[in-house]
């Protein structure tokens, strides 16, 4: 089956697409982007019921996360450097197809290992969407709302992320975990329909699809993943030791072979950008600051100051509540006003809010947590719409796809950083590690807003 409109039937050069086509355009990234990100987050609910229907360990159950999110990370530049050579629109359409045969097989999954692979065949499929997710976007919104349209991309995975636990809670209670995966089949079907009829052509590149390098991209990102998860788990110095000299080895292969290519798998044309790389390193410094309170933060509710398990929850939602209600309007603002300066007072706000959690009285209320994660998720959401404007605004139309999937790189980077480090500070700690997790957060926070100030000059 044909994904892909012949190009040249759309005037590439046009600014954004026409109504309602745009609209419709729009629909299928939001549904789609919103699968992707459900499907990061209902899984970590079900694993322990999956665990229990194919009589697993905790430890073996979490590759069922694991293949997911590694298959999303290795797979992110290769399929937008795809995306260049074949169109956006292309790789987007066959992301979700992918995605959707993959749901079938993790609802038919007789085992463990079928579902594991399935899971990680979901993980391309979702990849294939997030890779050009920005470059779609940029070709369907005119120039001047571009930052609000980034702005409900945010708003979006902050509701997905809010929404999830609670819904993947809900289904388990009622059906079986099969279920959490059959919901993907009607709404991925909608969504290959809504993006076959409304997504933008793209330019194509003129090159061929470098194996090799792609092949080194994901020995190198795969490594530092796993380099970092294995310094959060505390494992041998020899095994930490062989997995970053091979990760460095492959990164200087990559490096070598990519630096005289004038579209680099490794887009280290737009790393000389001077306010890509600043925001490139903005964004992996936040979303390490994010995750070291993510993860951290049920463990100091629940565990140190006594809330009931059904409580956490609700305890974590005002953060992204307040980012999903924050970010259109922090994207739209960044269309007129200069991002660094609205991302530097939102990662201070972050860290405010952040030190705010780590002064918390040992009996605090509801409300005294209420309002310091909401701070937390005003000064995120402030930051992240016009940070992720800036880098994929910076770069050329055409690569785009470069600067979308390294987008959405630097962000599961920064995540798996800060969950590496709560792990680390657990592991040495104990469980004050949780506590003091939120003072290395706030410190990552000010890093990144001092990092983001750094760009007004440009």
């Amino acid at each position: 089956m044909e994904l892909s409109a012949k190009p040249g039937s759309l005037d590439l050069d046009r600014d954004g697409l026409p109504a309602p086509r745009r609209y419709f355009a729009i629909a299928t990234i939001v549904v789609g982007l919103t699968l992707a990100v459900l499907d990061g987050t209902i899984a970590n609910v079900a694993l322990p019921t999956i665990a229990q229907d194919f009589q697993a360990d905790a430890s073996t159950s979490i590759w069922i996360v694991n293949a997911y999110q590694m298959a999303i990370v290795i797979s992110l530049l290769p399929l937008a450097s795809l995306g260049e050579i074949h169109g956006y629109r292309r790789v987007y359409l066959w992301g979700i197809a992918l995605f959707t045969v993959a749901s079938l097989g993790c609802v038919m999954a007789h085992s463990l290992a079928v579902l594991t692979i399935s899971r990680a065949i979901q993980g391309l499929g979702a990849a294939g969407l997030m890779s050009v997710n920005a470059a779609v976007l940029r070709y369907t919104v005119p120039k001047d709302r571009f930052g609000a349209a980034i702005g409900l991309n945010a708003m979006v995975v902050a509701a997905a992320s809010t929404v999830g636990p609670a819904f993947a809670g809900i289904m388990l209670s009622v059906v079986s975990w099969q279920w959490l995966f059959a919901l993907n089949l009607p709404l991925g079907i909608l969504t290959l329909a809504l993006g076959w009829r409304s997504l933008p052509e793209s330019h194509l590149a003129a090159q061929t699809f470098d194996w090799i390098s792609a092949g080194l991209s994901a020995v190198a990102l795969g490594l530092v993943i796993t380099l970092i998860d294995s310094l959060g788990h505390d494992l041998a110095l020899s095994l930490v030791a062989g997995q970053a000299v091979a990760c460095l080895a492959a990164f200087t292969l990559l490096i070598r072979r990519e630096r005289h290519r004038a579209r680099p798998l490794l887009p280290l044309d737009l790393l000389r950008i001077p306010i890509f790389s600043l925001s490139l390193c903005t964004s992996v410094a936040s979303f390490a600051a994010q995750l070291l309170a993510f993860v951290s933060l049920p463990f100091t509710f629940q565990t140190v100051m006594g809330f009931p398990t059904a409580e956490v929850g609700l305890l974590m939602m005002p953060w992204p509540a307040a980012l999903a209600v924050v970010a259109p309007l922090s994207g739209r603002l960044s269309d007129r006003f200069n991002a660094a300066v609205l991302g530097g007072v939102g990662l201070v706000l972050l860290a405010l809010g952040l030190l705010a959690l780590w002064l918390l009285p040992a009996q605090p209320t509801p409300l005294d947590i209420a309002w310091r994660m909401a701070l937390c998720g005003v000064g995120f959401g402030m930051f992240q719409a016009p940070n992720n404007r800036t880098m994929v605004g910076a770069a050329p139309k055409a690569r785009s796809g470069a600067a979308s999937g390294l987008l959405s790189t630097a962000r599961l980077t920064g995540q798996s950083i800060g969950a590496a480090l709560v792990s680390l500070l657990l592991a040495r700690m104990g469980i004050a590690g949780a506590h003091w997790a939120l003072l290395v957060a706030a410190g990552f926070s000010t890093a990144a807003a001092a990092i983001s100030m750094t760009r007004t000059r440009y």
